[in-house]
């Protein structure tokens, strides 16, 4: 049987969704894994999203309930930062997940972070920080990506979002789209995080 990886994400303008494809394309390289994209349900009406100029969701990515979290594997989590925080509609799926709390149907399974900011100082790091607390009342293990990503880690002369928390990028107005390299480290931690979901499960 081949490990599950649930890439689950919020984007609301695409630039976490973006990371999203890359993570599961290193996740797909790994052989024994089935990496699965899904999203959480939006919170706002559209007539609020039209109003923010928020593109529409990709239909072709499933709406998840807190119930299909159980099949994974190795859950990857992915969302936008609102003030050093995931945004509210992710933490409304997260709130969801009360039931599955009380039977700690998660506990065990490895747990990965990934995020957008708008800005440098805008919470790449508290972001995931903040988030962790999920995973740890969960009971789950949180998987970094550290500093395996090697010399792109250390990159000075690029504008570079993402940590050794996990992949990141900088959305800025809107307008700025994910770097290389910041897809780059994406797909590095679809890979990583995949080959220890696998060891996990013990398909190795």
């Amino acid at each position: 049987m081949a490990a599950k990886v649930y890439i689950v994400y919020y984007s609301m303008y695409g630039h976490v969704e973006k990371l999203a494809e890359e993570i599961k394309k290193g996740a797909d390289s790994v052989e024994g894994v089935e990496a699965t994209l899904w999203q959480v349900p939006e919170t706002l009406p559209e007539e609020v999203l039209g109003k923010m100029g928020a593109p529409p969701k990709k239909s072709d990515v499933p709406i998840i309930t807190a119930n299909e979290l159980v099949e994974a594997d190795g859950i990857i989590f992915g969302f936008p930062t609102r003030f050093g925080m995931m945004a509210a509609q992710f933490k409304a799926f997260m709130d969801s997940t009360g039931g599955l709390w009380g039977s700690q149907k998660l506990a065990g399974k490895p747990a990965g972070i990934f995020l957008s900011t708008g800005s440098q100082g805008g919470g790449q790091e508290t972001t995931a920080l903040t988030a962790i607390t999920q995973l740890t009342h969960h009971g789950m293990i949180f998987v970094p990506v550290g500093y395996t990503f090697g010399a792109g880690m250390f990159e000075m002369e690029k504008v570079k979002g993402g940590s050794p928390y996990g992949a990141g990028t900088f959305a800025g107005d809107g307008s700025r789209l994910p770097t290389e390299l910041e897809l780059g480290l994406a797909l590095h931690q679809g890979k990583y995080f995949a080959d220890i979901a696998k060891k996990l499960k013990g398909t190795a």
